[in-house]
């Protein structure tokens, strides 16, 4: 029996489900970081002005670099167009990188609480689901 797991097939009816959650997900992420970026310091409780001072802003590039590509691909998966992989993979490493300065930068890592690196981690976990969903949609020929 030939197996046809990767050939194209006629595009499914929970394609656009995953699309708009995809969409619906990288618009909190940058909305998200539009707030980090945009908090003032000043108004933020001790502890939590203290984190906004150990951050690097490597980290919060990479965050930022993350949410927009995540967008980008979101959207670009809402009119079915291949480049919605390239730019789904590159918004999985800057997550990534974002996490991993999470917990290398000592001074940040020794701020944080588990429960934002628990979010950090869902965080990048479902930006490889938006990417897997766009590679199984390529594979599929569902993207032009």
């Amino acid at each position: 029996m030939k197996d046809d797991l990767f050939s194209p097939r006629p595009l499914a009816g929970w394609y656009w489900v995953g699309a708009v959650v995809s969409l619906l997900f990288a618009a909190g992420a940058c909305a998200l970081y539009l707030l980090h970026v945009t908090a003032d310091p000043a108004t933020l409780p001790l502890d939590q002005r203290t984190v906004f001072a150990a951050e690097p802003s490597w980290v919060t590039s990479a965050f930022g670099l993350g949410a927009l590509a995540e967008l980008a691909a979101a959207l670009l998966l809402l009119f079915r167009r291949r480049m919605a992989q390239p730019l789904a993979i590159l918004s999985v490493v800057a997550f990534l990188v974002w996490v991993a300065g999470l917990f290398a930068v000592p001074g940040l890592r020794d701020l944080i609480s588990a429960n934002d690196l628990a979010v950090a981690i869902a965080v990048a976990a479902v930006s490889w689901t938006i990417f897997w969903f766009a590679r199984h949609s390529g594979q599929r020929g569902w993207l032009r």
